[in-house]
């Protein structure tokens, strides 16, 4: 295993041990066993690191929320999003460091317009990939970029996010996922 890898690895295992704001780069060249130039060569940055080792983390999460979404092909939109919910709501335990260290980053990137755009460019990333598995509930042949698509993605993305943050401050009070039906509902129904 490369440098590379070597520090990634240790990046994200010090993001769910210490949280993103108390990592050093000393302590990520002690946990990889690499040296503080190979940070800079690699990442640019500390930040630069961290920043990849949570898109990382977060990409491989949003694969798995996809095959969960993409498991029943007949599934309804809606469907795939009640049940994206309720895996989110499942496994938020397993990542709950994880979750604190992007949380953590997402405060300190308005003041630093790299992790802002790095964290920006992931949310689109996420957007797009839940905007590809949209299309692929339509019976035509809907692209990802069709508006409908895009639409529906950035609605699931937010509650999503929400559901995340509620979660995190307090799980037995955090909406279900049917909850969220019953809510979208009644708030489709208010509106005619």
């Amino acid at each position: 295993m490369g440098h590379r890898e070597l520090l990634l690895t240790a990046a994200r295992r010090l993001l769910e041990d210490k949280g993103y704001a108390h990592i050093t780069a000393r302590d990520l060249v002690a946990a990889s066993g690499t040296n503080l130039a190979s940070i800079g060569y690699h990442f640019g940055s500390k930040n630069g690191l961290l920043n990849a080792a949570l898109g990382a983390v977060f990409e491989e999460w949003t694969d798995a929320l996809a095959e969960v979404a993409l498991a029943d092909p007949a599934s309804s939109p809606v469907e795939r999003a009640h049940l994206t919910w309720a895996t989110v709501l499942r496994h938020l335990a397993d990542k709950r460091a994880l979750l604190l260290s992007f949380v953590e980053a997402l405060a300190q990137a308005e003041r630093d317009p790299a992790l802002r755009e790095q964290l920006a460019a992931l949310q689109h990333r996420t957007r797009t990939r839940i905007a590809t598995i949209v299309a692929s509930s339509y019976p035509d042949d809907v692209s990802p970029e069709d508006p409908r698509c895009t639409a529906v993605a950035g609605f699931i993305l937010a509650v999503c996010d929400g559901l995340a943050l509620q979660w995190l401050l307090d799980p037995t009070r955090s909406p279900s996922p049917d909850h969220l039906l019953s809510g979208l509902a009644d708030l489709l129904s208010a509106s005619r």
